[in-house]
């Protein structure tokens, strides 16, 4: 048995740990139960139960997936979330006792990766690390591809703005002309201090640190169309497609990884940003948690017109993007979808505007501007915003209530 692993088994909960996760939950409480005693004495004796263990815990894998995908992702209980991570974890754990091949490994990388995606692993943040660190040194090579470009930084063009401009304002300047006032505001020279607007335009920095990730892409221009869909890939056959010299709009679909949680699932990538402080500021005694959100893709790609209920402090690490802004006040006239998933969404098209089909649009005040490489857009709650990506685009975003 490999030192590592025996190590990486040292990080796995115990039983006396998982207790509370578990609850009432009878079938987990005797799997994962059975699962955790048996990997604690792992060292010291391995007995004929060990392939039965690992089928149950397989099966508990499959059923908690099943109960994630019944109903709408955001009713599913944090129980049910967290029984499916951490199972996943001693899935991995007894199919590595099977084999520790390159193939097992990169097969256990996404069930990892599903883990993340799926459920919940932030009361076992280090295992997960460790995890996938021991994970990737030892998985299987991926396949031979082009290298990827090195995007060159654009330079600042002088552009309209129809909305306040700030130039590295301090917390009180933020607070009281942004945040208090309710004033999307483009806010200058506050994040120059980044690692990632230098380090993020190598495209193979990016593939070195997260090309064997698995995450969730986003498949045509806007999510509002009918030919969208999304697909889970794996982040270095996104990175090729996308950004590859070889690429051509005719040869592949519009892909864009968005509103995606990148920095939990990816560290090494979260150290080359920090949140801002101006997320600290909010209206109650101490200031909510902070969502941050990546946004990577060519040129092309569009977030059609939508609101999001909390602050917004959207950054800028490279490319740039036309943005158009309206009002909360604006709602009725802006047409928002009936259906429930689409609510937040307007079915005007804001960079084509049709006062034909969509007549009280001609009531809307529109602002309009381009973020560029360090910029930072703050918007308040419930501001609409339409973005559209000029150039092959990465942007981090902030929210926090």
């Amino acid at each position: 048995m490999e030192t590592g692993f025996v190590e990486l088994t040292k990080l796995l909960p115990r039983w006396a740990d998982l207790e509370n996760v578990i609850q009432d939950e009878v079938e987990a409480r005797y799997i994962l139960k059975r699962a955790a005693d048996h990997l604690a004495n792992i060292q010291s004796s391995r007995d004929s139960g060990e392939e039965e263990t690992g089928y149950l815990v397989g099966a508990l894998v499959d059923r908690s997936w099943e109960r994630i995908h019944t109903g709408h992702f955001s009713q599913v209980p944090l129980g049910t979330r967290k029984i499916y991570a951490i199972a996943c974890c001693f899935k991995i754990f007894f199919l590595l006792l099977e084999s520790t091949t390159p193939a097992q490994k990169d097969a256990c990388s996404e069930i990892l990766d599903e883990a993340q995606l799926l459920g919940c692993l932030e009361d076992w943040s280090e295992l997960k690390v460790a995890l996938m660190d021991y994970l990737d040194k030892g998985g299987a090579a991926a396949p031979s591809s082009k290298k990827l470009p090195t995007l060159e930084p654009l330079k600042r063009v002088p552009s309209a703005c129809d909305i306040p401009q700030l130039d590295a304002p301090s917390l009180e300047e933020f607070q009281t002309k942004c945040f208090k006032a309710g004033q999307p505001t483009l806010l200058l020279n506050t994040i120059q201090h980044w690692p990632a607007l230098h380090k993020w335009l190598d495209l193979n920095y990016l593939l070195q640190v997260a090309g064997n990730r698995t995450v969730p892409i986003e498949i045509g221009s806007n999510y509002a169309s009918d030919e969208w869909s999304q697909q889970l890939v794996k982040i270095r056959d996104f990175l090729s497609r996308q950004f590859g010299k070889d690429n051509s709009q005719a040869a592949h679909s519009i892909e864009y990884l968005a509103q995606h949680e990148l920095f939990s699932q990816i560290s090494a990538l979260k150290e080359d940003i920090s949140i801002p402080d101006y997320c600290t500021i909010s209206d109650g005694d101490a200031p909510g948690a902070v969502d941050i959100k990546a946004w990577l893709g060519p040129a092309g790609t569009v977030s059609p017109m939508h609101y999001d209920p909390k602050h917004n402090l959207l950054c800028q690490v490279f490319g740039s993007k036309r943005i158009i802004l309206a009002a909360p006040e604006d709602t009725a006239n802006l047409y928002p979808h009936e259906s429930e998933f689409l609510a937040n969404t307007a079915r005007i098209d804001a960079a084509q505007l049709d006062p034909d089909t969509y007549p009280l649009v001609a009531k809307v005040k529109f602002y309009q501007l381009l973020l560029q490489p360090g910029d930072c857009l703050y918007m308040p709650p419930k501001w609409w915003h339409y973005v559209r990506s000029e150039a092959p685009s990465f942007s981090v975003s902030f929210w926090w209530e």
